[in-house]
C-alpha cells in the first residue's frame, strides 16, 4: 500500500466527490436507492435499515507493490504470433469498438497514437521509469507448470492422487451455497451494507437456479423476490446465453453463467405495479442499446417507473448488476441430470470463483479522449471485502476458491486482474484511481455484446445447446453442440470461423488441445481434397516452425470454407468445442494446484506444459533479446522481451520495442491475419454459417 498520509488526502478528495455526485436512481416514483462511491442507501430499505447501513469505504493501493505488479496484463498478451499467422490480440485489441462510439474509449491498434497498436508490438508500458518493467512475464504457473508442482509438493500434496474419479467428485460439490449463505443483508440489495467480507458476494441464490425457461431466476423464498407471478418470486436476476470467446469455454476449462439484474424500477409499469413485461421490455432495451439495435421506436427512455431514466447506446442504467460464476468444467453436466449438476453447457456444480459488477455511477466514455489511461495509479479497493472499483462507473468484487476449495474474497492484486479487461479510459484531477481495460469492451462488459438475439439469449448458458452423449467413453468427444456458427456482423462470415481462421488454435493462447488436433488430422487428409495433410507443429528450427504453422493456417481455411467445422445438420462440430472426459479432469487437476497453493498472482492457466507459443523461435533477423541484453536460445521459453532505451526522454523510453511479427501489409488472401477494426457483434437478423 502507498503511504498514510497519501491515502488520507485521497480519501479526502473521493469524499468531498461523492457528495457532489450522490443521486437518486430515477423514475417518476422517486426511487429510494442513492449509488455513490462512498455512500449507501439500499433500495427498498426503510428509514431503521438505512440508518444501519455502513458506508462502502475503501483503501489505494499501489499495483507496484504487489507480488506482480502489472496483473492487468493477462499471460495470453505475452504469446508468441507464430511470425504472424496466429493473431488473438485482434479479439481484444481492436480499434472497432470505439470507432463505432459504441460504450469504449480504449482504441488499441493504432488509432491512438499514445496507446500504440497492440497487433503490431509488444508494447507493454512500466508504471514510472523507476518500477518494475512489465516487458517480464509474470504468470509462472503459466509459463513453469513444474514450478507450480514443486510449490504444491512442498506443501504436502500429491497431484498425482487426483485422479479421475477424484476429481469428478470435487467438481461435482456444491461450494457456491455456503458462500451465499455468509451475505449478510437482504438478497434483493446489491451492498450486504455491514462491513462483513461477504459484503458484495452477488445477491443470487444458487438454490433458486437453474433459471426458468424464459431466463428468470425465480424463487419459492418470499424474502428472494421482488413480486410474484404463477411461476414463483421474480428475482430481478435473468440468464444471459452467449456466443463465447475463446477465453472461457469448455476447452479452456472454465465455463460461465452470466445474470443480469436491473433496479426495481425498472420492473414497475408507470402506474407503479411490479410488472413482468415491462421488466422484459427495459431487459430488452439494454441488450438492444448495448448491441447497437436501437431503432428511432425504441424510444429515448426506459418504461414504466423507469421512463426518466435515459437510453443511450452502449451504456447500462446505473444500478445494473451482473452475477458471473465461473464453473469447472463437467462434460456429463448438461442439465439433465441433477446428481451430477443442475446446470447446463459442461457447468460443474463446483465454482472456481463467483464473480460481481455493479454499476454505481454514469460515465459516458465519449466525454474522455482516448490515450489517457490511469495505469499507474492506485487501485481502490477494499483488502477484506474483495471488491475494486475500475475507474469508469463500476465496482467490481470477485470470490475465488481457498485452498481448501471454500469461496473467499479476492485480493486488490487479484482484482487488478479483472478491472485489465473490464475498464476503460478516464482522466480526473478528483480521486484518481487505476483504470486499464481492451479495446473490445461495450461500457465495461463481454457477454451481454454477443448475446443470442430473442428468446435464445435469454436463458441458462449452455455453450452452443451442449447435450451430453451418456454413452461416450472418456477419451471420445463428450457430446454435440445443437447450434450453428453465427456470422459476425462486421467480418460476414461465422464467428468460430472467424477465430479459427485467425487463431488457428483454441484458445487466445492459441493452443490446439489433443483432441482437436485429431479431429482436424482425421478430417484434413490430401486423399479427401485438401491441399495437404494436417501437420504437427515443427519446432527444431525458425524456418521449419514458420513453415508448419503456415501450412496449418492455410489449412484451416480451407476446412472452414468447407464447413467442416460444422456436422452435416450446420451445427458447430463437437469435437471443436468439448474436451474428452478424461482431459477435462486432468485440467481441473492442473487448476487445483493453484488453488491448493494459493497462486493466483502467478496464473489461473495451467497447461501440461508451457505452450508452444511461448518458445523463442526467430532467425536473427527478427531476433530480441532478454531484458538484460542476453540473447535466447531457440526453444527457449519466453521469459521477457527487450524495451526501447535509447532515449529517456521519450514517451516510449522502457516500453517494449519488439515486433509480433504481424504484418499489417499482408491481405486476408496472403495469410494476413492483421485486423485493426474487429468488433464483437452478431449479425442482426442472426444469420449462420451454411455448409455447402
Amino acid at each position: 500500500m502507498v503511504s498514510k498520509a497519501w491515502i488520507e488526502r485521497e480519501k479526502t478528495v473521493k469524499h468531498s466527490m461523492v457528495k457532489r455526485l450522490a443521486w437518486p436512481l430515477a423514475g417518476a416514483a422517486g426511487a429510494a436507492l442513492v449509488l455513490s462511491a462512498c455512500v449507501t442507501v439500499l433500495e427498498g430499505a426503510t428509514p431503521a435499515d438505512a440508518t444501519a447501513t455502513h458506508a462502502l469505504l475503501g483503501d489505494f493501493f499501489n499495483p507496484v507493490q504487489f507480488d506482480n505488479p502489472y496483473a492487468h496484463i493477462p499471460a495470453q498478451c505475452y504469446i508468441e504470433t507464430s511470425h504472424g499467422a496466429q493473431n488473438a490480440c485482434q479479439f481484444c485489441h481492436t480499434n472497432g469498438v470505439y470507432e463505432l462510439g459504441l460504450g469504449n474509449n480504449l482504441p488499441q491498434a493504432g488509432a491512438e497514437a499514445r496507446l500504440g497498436n497492440l497487433q503490431l508490438e509488444y508494447s507493454f508500458a512500466p508504471h514510472q521509469p523507476f518500477d518494475p518493467l512489465s516487458a517480464a512475464n509474470p504468470w509462472e504457473n503459466t509459463l513453469k507448470p513444474e514450478k507450480l508442482l514443486a510449490a504444491v509438493r512442498a506443501l504436502g500434496h500429491d497431484p498425482q492422487a487426483w485422479n479421475g474419479s477424484e476429481m469428478a467428485r470435487y467438481v461435482r460439490q456444491d461450494n457456491w451455497q455456503a458462500a451465499f449463505a455468509q451475505r449478510p443483508g437482504s438478497p434483493k440489495n446489491w451492498d450486504g451494507a455491514i462491513n462483513h467480507p461477504m459484503r458484495l458476494f452477488p445477491g443470487l441464490a444458487p438454490a433458486d437456479l437453474p433459471a426458468q425457461g424464459d431466463g428468470f431466476v425465480r424463487s419459492q423464498e418470499a424474502s428472494r423476490g421482488f413480486f410474484k407471478d404463477s411461476a414463483g418470486w421474480v428475482t430481478g436476476w435473468r440468464a444471459v446465453n452467449f456466443m463465447p470467446y475463446g477465453i472461457f469455454t469448455p476447452m479452456t476449462g472454465s465455463v460461465s453463467g452470466i445474470y443480469i439484474r436491473l433496479p426495481q424500477t425498472f420492473m414497475q409499469d408507470a402506474s407503479g405495479q411490479f410488472s413482468l413485461s415491462t421488466y422484459q421490455r427495459n431487459l430488452d432495451l439494454v441488450a438492444r442499446a448495448i448491441q447497437d439495435r436501437l431503432t428511432p421506436a425504441d424510444g429515448q427512455t426506459f418504461t414504466g417507473q423507469a421512463q426518466t431514466v435515459p437510453l443511450r447506446r452502449g451504456e447500462y442504467p446505473v444500478g445494473t448488476e451482473f452475477a458471473h460464476p465461473l464453473h469447472y468444467v463437467d462434460v456429463a453436466a448438461d442439465g439433465t441430470r441433477a446428481d451430477i449438476s443442475r446446470f447446463p453447457g459442461t457447468r460443474s456444480q463446483r465454482v472456481k470463483e463467483v464473480r460481481y459488477m455493479m454499476k454505481w455511477k454514469d460515465f459516458h466514455h465519449a466525454d474522455f479522449r482516448p490515450g489517457e489511461k490511469e495505469e499507474g495509479l492506485p487501485v481502490y479497493g477494499h483488502a477484506k471485502q474483495g471488491w475494486v472499483d475500475n475507474g469508469v462507473g463500476w465496482y467490481l468484487a470477485g470470490y475465488i476458491e481457498d485452498a481448501r476449495g471454500e469461496l473467499r474474497p479476492q485480493t486488490p492484486q487479484e482484482l487488478t486482474q479483472c478491472i485489465g479487461c473490464h475498464s476503460g479510459v478516464v482522466r480526473t484531477e478528483q480521486a484518481p484511481s487505476f483504470t486499464s481495460g481492451t479495446g473490445n469492451t461495450v461500457d465495461s462488459t463481454w457477454a451481454m455484446a454477443r448475446k443470442w438475439p430473442g428468446a435464445a439469449g435469454w436463458k441458462e448458458m449452455d455453450y452452443l445447446g451442449y447435450q451430453s452423449h451418456a454413452s461416450a467413453e472418456s477419451h471420445a468427444t463428450p457430446g454435440q453442440a445443437r447450434m450453428g456458427d453465427p456470422f459476425n456482423r462486421g467480418e460476414g462470415k461465422g464467428e468460430l470461423r472467424h477465430f479459427l481462421d485467425n487463431v488457428v488454435g483454441a484458445s487466445l493462447y492459441g493452443d490446439m488441445p489433443g483432441a482437436i488436433e485429431r479431429y482436424l488430422a482425421q478430417t484434413i487428409r490430401a486423399a479427401r481434397g485438401y491441399t495437404a495433410d494436417w501437420p504437427s507443429i515443427n519446432t527444431r528450427s525458425p524456418q521449419a516452425f514458420t513453415a508448419s504453422q503456415a501450412l496449418r493456417q492455410r489449412l484451416m481455411r480451407e476446412l472452414t470454407a468447407r464447413g467442416e467445422h460444422l456436422d452435416g445438420q450446420g451445427v458447430v462440430q463437437g469435437a471443436l468445442l468439448y474436451p474428452p472426459q478424461l482431459d477435462a479432469l486432468a485440467g481441473a487437476a492442473r487448476y487445483r494446484q493453484v488453488v491448493v497453493s494459493q497462486r493466483y498472482h502467478l496464473g489461473k492457466d495451467v497447461f501440461a506444459a508451457a505452450p508452444v507459443n511461448f518458445t523463442y523461435l526467430r532467425d536473427n533477423a527478427q531476433a530480441f533479446t532478454h531484458l538484460d541484453g542476453q540473447p535466447y536460445s531457440q526453444g527457449e521459453v519466453i521469459t521477457d522481451r527487450s524495451v526501447h532505451r535509447s532515449n529517456p526522454a521519450a514517451d516510449t523510453y522502457l516500453v517494449g520495442d519488439v515486433p509480433t511479427l504481424i504484418d499489417a501489409a499482408r491481405s486476408y488472401a496472403q495469410g494476413g491475419t492483421y485486423n485493426p477494426d474487429y468488433v464483437p457483434l452478431l449479425s442482426s437478423p442472426l444469420v449462420f454459417e451454411k455448409r455447402p
